[in-house]
């Protein structure tokens, strides 16, 4: 597997722990997205990391592997795909007065319970950081730029870098 071409980058802000709302704020780190991959794209870089299959036949396993787990969580199994990690159904429902009084209709939803492979828990050994300036200030400089401003401001009690 390739290391990672560029880091991931994140900003910083000051938040308050909503397990512990009493205690002080403190410096949290949020990541800042880079884009977002769409099935195709992926099947693209798949198909050019070495695949022989084309990316129209990888879009349709990946396709298949999504409808075939949604089939199987729904009939109560738990689908273990190895690197990728494992799903599994769980249910949230509504509290009945006894064990006799529970049926079917306090089921409330049915979820996909994800669990990550232990392949995936080691994601950070190989991974880089780089610190950028919150949303926020981006968007007060960016905004400062068009207007042929030399400052940007922007509240700081709100925003972190």
């Amino acid at each position: 597997m390739p290391k990672s071409i560029q880091p991931i980058k994140y900003s910083t802000a000051m938040r308050a722990n909503p397990m512990k709302p009493e205690e002080p704020t403190k410096a949290y780190a949020s990541v800042q997205l880079t884009g977002k991959v769409s099935l195709s794209q992926l099947a693209q870089h798949i198909h050019e990391h070495g695949s022989v299959y084309p990316r129209d036949t990888i879009i349709g396993v990946l396709t298949a592997i999504v409808d075939c787990t949604k089939e199987f969580v729904q009939q109560g199994f738990k689908v273990d795909l190895g690197d990728l990690g494992s799903f599994a159904p769980g249910i949230k429902s509504d509290g009945a007065k006894s064990l006799d009084s529970f049926d079917a209709d306090n089921i409330t939803d049915l979820r996909v319970r994800y669990t990550m492979s232990s392949y995936l828990k080691d994601i950070r050994i190989d991974a880089q950081f780089e610190k950028v300036a919150s949303r926020k200030a981006q968007a007060a400089v960016f905004a400062a730029e068009i207007a042929g401003q030399e400052n940007a401001n922007w509240s700081e009690g709100q925003s972190g870098q």
